[in-house]
């Protein structure tokens, strides 16, 4: 008597592995969406809590912090200890707006191991400012989370007061309005900067190291801005936005004088910039900021030209940023050039209607 065996032919079992192949490939897209979705969503928690910090910094001193806290100087002079860049005219101690938050973020630990009347770059600040903190962190940021080496202008580690400096990262920045001073900002004299971006004019203003004579958004060097300062309303201005590291390296901590942002990625618009870049961007247009075709850039995020001066977001289709009343908003990168340079300056006067 024959015994009937039962199982599987290799036509079916080829089968059934195609089926789960094909249901993998179904599957695998909505994994990954979601897991997106819960990156972008802590994202965007992260630069809530940030929001927040600024107007409780703002209660506690009547004003939201600098961009960056430099020597004062009104023609490249001070004393050695400042450290002035003859250059930017950047200075000790060089402290930044994410430095200055950390008491408001559950890190009064940590600011109590800074010195603010000390530089960063004192021998006992060099365990604190290197920390990686996960407020100032994106997760769906591909280029890293590690603190880096601060670098010249060729590119090669900064060495200021015999040594090195690392910082630690953040993949958020503070707005500096339309107008950028970076280098533009450390010398005697006049630059050209835009100030009109509807019909395009521009004018000279004669800056003798004072940015807030450029400077047209709430962060810039020893800014102090109030909220009567913002008289486009809040609502209607930038305060803080995303920077991915995979375009530069951008840090909570501050400015480091002679220091120089390098993009990571190429293209024939971008190029290293001065220390400024370390915290703040700018959104165009800027006197001097031209495209090949000789017209005014205006760089809303992921905008192609990848400056180390403007914002970057690794989520699709756009990035988050923080308004003034401390909204969070998604902006898509195809956004209208000129309603996102008037949405980043405060007091332009400019009409910003639906975004």
């Amino acid at each position: 008597m024959k015994v009937r065996r039962c199982g599987f032919t290799l036509i079916e079992l080829l089968v059934v592995i195609s089926i789960i192949a094909v249901l993998i490939s179904l599957l695998l897209p909505a994994v990954q969406q979601a897991r997106e979705a819960a990156r972008r969503s802590t994202c965007k928690n992260h630069l809530k809590q940030l929001g927040l910090a600024l107007h409780n910094y703002h209660d506690a001193h009547s004003a939201f912090p600098a961009g960056y806290f430099s020597y004062g100087t009104s023609d490249g002079s001070g004393p050695t200890a400042a450290q002035i860049d003859p250059s930017t005219w950047d200075g000790a101690p060089g402290w930044g707006w994410g430095t200055a938050l950390l008491p408001y973020l559950d890190q009064a630990p940590l600011a109590n191991q800074l010195d603010s009347r000390l530089p960063i770059w004192a021998s006992s600040h060099v365990n604190a400012v290197s920390q990686g903190l996960s407020v100032f962190r994106c997760p769906s940021t591909s280029g890293g989370d590690d603190a880096f080496t601060v670098q010249d202008a060729t590119g090669n580690p900064l060495t200021i007061s015999g040594t090195q400096v690392r910082l630690g990262r953040s993949h958020f920045v503070a707005s500096h309005g339309q107008e950028s001073c970076w280098g533009e900002c450390g010398s005697q004299g006049s630059t050209l900067v835009f100030t009109d971006i509807e019909a395009g004019t521009t004018k000279t203003v004669v800056v003798d190291g004072d940015v807030s004579r450029v400077a047209d958004g709430p962060f810039y060097r020893n800014s102090r801005t109030r909220f009567r300062d913002i008289t486009d309303g809040t609502s209607n201005t930038i305060f803080l936005g995303e920077h991915s590291s995979r375009l530069s390296d951008k840090t909570w901590v501050g400015v480091v004088p002679g220091a120089f942002t390098h993009p990571r990625m190429a293209t024939p618009l971008n190029g290293a910039d001065a220390a400024a870049t370390l915290t703040l961007v700018h959104a165009g247009p800027s006197g001097g900021e031209l495209d090949i075709t000789g017209f005014p850039i205006i760089h809303p995020v992921n905008f192609p030209t990848l400056h180390v001066g403007q914002m970057y977001s690794e989520h699709e289709g756009g990035g988050h940023v923080c308004m003034g009343d401390g909204s969070v908003r998604f902006v898509s990168e195809n956004i209208h050039l000129l309603t996102w340079a008037r949405l980043s300056s405060m007091g332009e006067g400019e009409v910003v209607g639906e975004f």
